[in-house]
């Protein structure tokens, strides 16, 4: 699932593509894409529309259009492809909108986990989301309090969304090891010095995977080249870059979870 470093790429390419862009029609190919609203009324409020602009909350893209909020999260194996128009859907489009610069955007889903909302308030889907780490409003201060504030492994944390959005499993092993803290640490336990290190190492591996158009290592978002500078996630029994010991692989919440015995201590 592309993380926030992947979405946040997908959108910087977009947004010059599409911003100022009206949407002339609209082909919706699999009605369950759509969580709100229906498919006859957001058929109707699309057809016409202008987009704004084109930002990112967490893992969701947000299209800011001229009447109302367009948000798209990926999931699994959503992918948003821009072709010429008039385009056939491909295998597995579930959505075009056609745009009056002889484009059509196409939402591409092979596991149709995606998901498509049009809603007045985009805060109707993005208000539960936790901060985004790298906010300007986002300090050490509040993580530190944050993390007092739940009893709960760390790696299993990070990856709730209401606690921080936009972490998943690369970037959380990626910090986790950057900051030198192993992953069932209990966070009410973490001081004030391992949680700056722990607020730094995320800012960090996420402002990287930002500078290198996210990761690619499978079949759907492709063009990055973080997966090039991974110190943990995936590399079960390499040597870990600071130590040499074996990386080791454990499974937290159903997640595979890559981290060094040896850097990242005891839980």
């Amino acid at each position: 699932m592309p993380e926030l470093p992947e979405v946040e790429t997908i959108a910087r390419n977009l947004r010059p593509e599409l911003a100022d862009r009206r949407i002339l029609s609209v082909g919706l190919f699999w009605p369950r894409t759509l969580a709100a609203p229906g498919a006859d009324e957001f058929q109707q409020r699309m057809s016409g529309q202008r987009i704004e602009t084109v930002t990112r909350r967490a893992k969701y893209l947000h299209l800011v259009l001229s009447d109302g909020n367009l948000l798209i999260h990926l999931r699994m194996s959503g992918d948003l492809l821009l072709r010429p128009s008039p385009c056939a859907p491909e295998p597995h489009d579930r959505l075009h909108l056609a745009l009056d610069s002889g484009q059509t955007l196409a939402f591409n889903d092979t596991r149709k986990f995606g998901r498509v909302w049009l809603v007045d308030d985009a805060q109707e889907v993005l208000g539960s989301l936790g901060p985004e780490p790298l906010a300007d409003d986002f300090t050490p201060d509040i993580f530190l309090s944050k993390l007092h504030a739940r009893r709960r492994q760390l790696k299993p944390l990070l990856l709730d969304q209401s606690f921080l959005a936009g972490l998943g499993n690369i970037y959380s092993d990626e910090a986790l090891h950057l900051a030198g803290l192993h992953p069932l640490r209990q966070s009410d336990t973490i001081t004030s010095e391992e949680a700056h290190r722990l607020f730094t190492a995320i800012r960090s591996v996420l402002q990287a995977g930002i500078e290198n158009n996210g990761a690619s290592i499978d079949w759907v978002y492709r063009g990055g080249g973080f997966q090039n500078h991974f110190r943990a996630y995936g590399r079960t029994g390499q040597p870990c870059p600071v130590c040499a010991t074996s990386i080791e692989r454990i499974v937290v919440g159903q997640r595979s979870t890559h981290f060094c015995p040896q850097c990242q201590g005891n839980e």
